[in-house]
Formats: C-alpha cells, structure tokens, sequence
C-alpha cells in the first residue's frame, strides 16, 4: 500500500515538523529583541522555549488531522497547510489568552507564525521534489503486475501511470485473453501462468482486480503470490461501492464489511457534535444579530412579502422540515421546483446582495437549535430535485442520513449554487464516511475564507 511506501517519508515530514515548530518560537524571539532594535523583554526567553514546546504536539496533531501526512490530493497540499497553520495560531492565541499574567510580546508570535510557516511550506516542497526528482530517475520505483482486466485494473494501470511520485510502475498484465484495446500494456499470460510471470518478472507487488466472472480465481491467485512470496493486493468487483475507509466486523471469525459506516451512528460522537450545534448555533445568532436586523429591514423594503422565506426541504431520514433563509426573490410561483441560477431574473437587487454575501443564510442558526440542521452537513435539497437526483446520481440519498448543514465539505470547495451535483454527492459522501470534530471546525475555519462569499453576480 502506499501508505506503507511512504512510512518513512511520513516520520521524516513529522520530525521536521516538530523541529519547525520548536525552533521558529526562538527564532522570532531574536528577531524581535535582538535584530530589531528597541523592544523590552517582559517574558523570559525560557517562557518562550515552554511555550514552542506545547506547541510542537498541538501542530503536529492539527496537521495530522488536515490529512497532511497523507499521500491523497497533494495539489492542494500547500492550500491545507496554510490553513492548518491558520488554525495552528488561532489555538495558541486562546492558549496565551489562558494565561494573561504571560505578555508574550505581539511581533514575536507575529514572526513566529511566519517563520513557521514558511519552515513548513519550504520544507514540504523541498522533500516533494526530492522524491519526484529520485523517482524520476527511477529509483523507489516498484514494480507492480495487475491480475485481472476489470474497469478497475484498467483504471489502477492509469492512475499509477499518470503519478510517478506514486512510485509504481506497471510491468503488464495476468488476463483470460489479451484485450485488443490495451496494446500499451505488455499481456504475460492467462490465469494458469500466473506463477511463470511470477518467477520471471519478480515483481515486488501484484495488484488484482478480477472482473466478477473471474473471482472463483481468487483462491488460485492468493497461492501463487504466497508460493511465491510476493505480496498481493485486491481490488473486488465492488470496490465502487465501498467507502473510503472501510471498516469490517467479526461474527465468529466470520469477517463483515460495512459497506457504509458513519461515525455519527455512534451516540457519543451524536452527542459531541449537537453540543457544538447548540453552543455554536448561540453564540453566530447574537453576533450576527446586528447584520441580521439590517438584513430583514433591507428585504422588507426590497419588495413585497414576508422577510423570512420557509421552504421544504429534506433532512436526516428522508424527514421533510421548513428551511429558514431571508427572503432574497420576489415572490413567484415557482419556489418549491425553480432551481435558482446566477443569472435569476426572480432575485431583488438587495437580494442578490445578501446571497453573494450569504447573508440570507443566517436564519438557518435557528434550524441548527430546532434540531432540523447542523452548522456543517451536506446541503439539504427541496423534494421535488431530491426525486429527481436519486434517480440520476448513484448513491444520492446516502447524505440523508446525517443533518443537513448551513455549510459543508462541498461548498467550501467551492460546490455550491448552480454546480454539479455528482461532484456535491461525492464530497459529501466524503465528509459523512470521514467526520469528527476537528474535520467539522477544519471547515467551518475554511467557511470564513472560502464559503461565504460565492460567485453569484450581482444584479445591475
């Protein structure tokens, strides 16, 4: 497995972490009182080595949870370590704020925060480079033989192909009959020479992904890589349907795949994630109490009707509930089945103010403490597209079995309003495979940057 490839690329990223983080403090230090001049030292020098020392688990555990020690989607590697290190700052401004009888001085932390953070982004783009320039070259490279000319081979051959920094390079194929469309691979025999292309090729990996009228082959396949020590892999037939992380149980020595785990089935996990609803849901209410009141002033003098637009919508178990948003079209006949695009003669000039901003979101605080919603979730769709979608979109309805959100992993990647809903579908079948707390405050943090202002244009 990749991730096994990488282990120790993975330690080496750790402690390189943890020294950025321990020596950037220290470093900031001097630049504020000792390259700079003025400036009067009121906190020890060693205050500032406890302090780096806290923080070194603290960035290490965020970094970890903003999947930065993972091979998966390194385009967007630097654009995640930057928020990390956003957060990184956030937590340990609240931790100085816990002890205010220590004045760290301001420009020190302001240093630090970009010593480390550019430590960091240095350091990462260095060893990426390192290692593609080596695997480039051919080194770290394993040589894998793929079993099986499934979809799934097909598309494994590709991806390992395309990715050189994956460090893999197929050498050919194990199928019934060579495939008259994959001239590119080299072809190495039928099923029974299997452990002839074995003790030839000597590969270090084999990868099968058996089409569904070959699996009764799989048994043969396992004991020829085990005759021959070669380690196997297997990708099943339905390996489009598993979860990112699948999760398996055992009855008896009967092993059980769950083919949809959610962590939010857990009460405990339920429980910690409505406490943040609740206590979350509060504290946005009074602070954009003010906003909110201009808002509902602008909308009623917009044009006529109500202030507060209540729509259908489906929730957690299929469960039909009134979404609460500030009214931002005139009123038309077409809200429960009009799909609202950038161009929408329907919206008011102050309308469509209100949803570049996401204003007219807000009310949706009061769904969050009603039960309906949660601050993050997959967005909620009326009933009459929800019939539609899960007769288009395989695996639509998965996302109903959470709490819908104001916000999600989808639109702050920037999937909201008039985009493709297979790709919404996917992100957040991602998310509800993949929540915990931290992945719910990694978006909310991301919301602030990324999730409020959208690109609906507005009206001239």
């Amino acid at each position: 497995m990749i991730k096994e490839n990488l282990r120790m690329l993975n330690r080496l990223n750790v402690l390189l972490d943890g020294v950025i983080v321990f020596i950037s403090l220290p470093l900031a230090f001097w630049l504020r009182f000792f390259l700079l001049p003025g400036g009067e030292i009121a906190v020890p020098f060693r205050y500032y080595l406890y302090l780096a020392l806290l923080l070194v688990p603290v960035y290490l555990i965020i970094f970890a949870s903003f999947g930065l020690y993972e091979p998966a989607r390194k385009k967007r590697e630097m654009n995640r370590l930057l928020f990390a290190c956003l957060l990184g700052m956030v937590l340990t401004l609240t931790i100085l704020f816990l002890f205010k009888e220590i004045h760290f001085s301001r420009l020190a932390l302001v240093f630090y925060f970009l010593l480390s953070t550019g430590g960091f982004g240095i350091k990462r783009s260095l060893l990426r480079n390192l290692l593609a320039y080596y695997r480039r070259k051919g080194y770290n490279q394993k040589s894998v033989l793929i079993v099986g000319d499934s979809p799934l081979s097909r598309q494994y051959r590709d991806v390992i192909t395309s990715d050189r920094e994956l460090g893999y390079r197929a050498i050919g194929y194990i199928a019934a009959r060579p495939a008259p469309d994959r001239k590119e691979d080299a072809y190495l025999g039928h099923y029974g020479e299997l452990e002839a292309a074995l003790d030839r090729f000597c590969p270090d990996e084999v990868v099968a992904a058996l089409p569904a009228e070959d699996v009764s082959l799989t048994p043969a396949v396992i004991e020829a890589c085990e005759k021959a020590g070669v380690k196997l892999s297997i990708i099943p037939f339905y390996a489009e349907y598993m979860p990112s992380n699948p999760q398996f149980d055992d009855v008896s020595g009967i092993p059980l795949i769950n083919i949809r785990r959610i962590p939010l089935d857990n009460w405990g996990n339920a429980f910690l994630k409505r406490t943040m609803d609740i206590i979350g849901a509060l504290i946005l209410t009074v602070l954009t109490s003010p906003l909110m009141l201009i808002a509902a002033v602008g909308v009623k003098l917009s044009s006529p009707g109500p202030i507060i637009f209540r729509q259908k919508r489906v929730g957690r178990n299929k469960k039909i509930f009134y979404m609460y948003k500030f009214r931002s079209m005139r009123m038309n006949g077409k809200q429960e089945t009009g799909w609202s695009t950038d161009r929408d003669d329907r919206k008011t000039r102050f309308g469509a103010l209100i949803r570049k901003c996401s204003i007219d979101e807000l009310p949706q605080f009061f769904n969050v403490l009603k039960g309906d919603m949660s601050l993050v979730g997959p967005r909620p769709e009326v009933p009459y597209f929800v019939d539609q979608f899960k007769k288009e979109i395989p695996l639509y309805m998965v996302k109903h079995q959470v709490r819908p959100g104001i916000t999600g992993w989808a639109q702050v990647n920037g999937l909201r309003g008039d985009t493709p809903i297979k790709a919404r579908v996917e992100h957040d079948i991602f998310y509800i495979e993949n929540w915990s707390l931290v992945f719910d405050l990694k978006i909310l943090v991301l919301t602030l940057f990324k999730g409020i202002i959208n690109n609906e244009k507005l009206r001239t």
